[in-house]
């Protein structure tokens, strides 16, 4: 017997059951990774008008990320820091700790829930009773030991 009518006879109904699996279960996990972009969306939606920018620009790849770092008070040019590895951490880090204070909360609300739980902690700040106050808790400049 050759070896082309053998493939022919195998019975392959186990290994079409598995990739069916594996496909559903990638398609269920594009549905949920959706309803997360979503919810973050909306979340920086929201989060965007209380800082008086426009909301749209949370649809924006990079410029959505420009307008957080204004919104936290950084500079525009740390969107080229977004861009490194591992440096990249530890600024959305420090950025979150600013957008937090920006809101009036503290720091470890800034890394719970808009570091680690980017989409809660942006629909908390977006559709709860908070307030944007910018750089208002940052002391000013001349304030800093400088007495004239």
């Amino acid at each position: 017997m050759t070896t082309m009518p053998a493939l022919f006879l195998q019975n392959d109904a186990a290994n079409t059951a598995i990739a069916g699996g594996l496909l559903a279960f990638a398609g269920v996990m594009m549905i949920v990774a959706l309803a997360i972009a979503v919810i973050i969306i909306v979340g920086l939606w929201k989060v965007f008008e209380k800082a008086g920018q426009p909301g749209w620009a949370s649809l924006v790849p990079f410029y959505n990320a420009y307008v957080l770092l204004k919104i936290a008070g950084r500079p525009g040019w740390w969107l080229i820091l977004f861009m490194i590895p591992l440096v990249n951490i530890v600024i959305a880090l420090l950025v979150a700790i600013d957008i937090a204070k920006a809101f009036g909360q503290s720091a470890a609300f800034g890394v719970v829930l808009l570091f680690l739980l980017g989409g809660i902690g942006y629909l908390i700040l977006g559709f709860g009773n908070y307030r944007y106050v910018g750089l208002a808790l940052a002391p000013p400049a001349n304030a800093r030991g400088a007495h004239a």
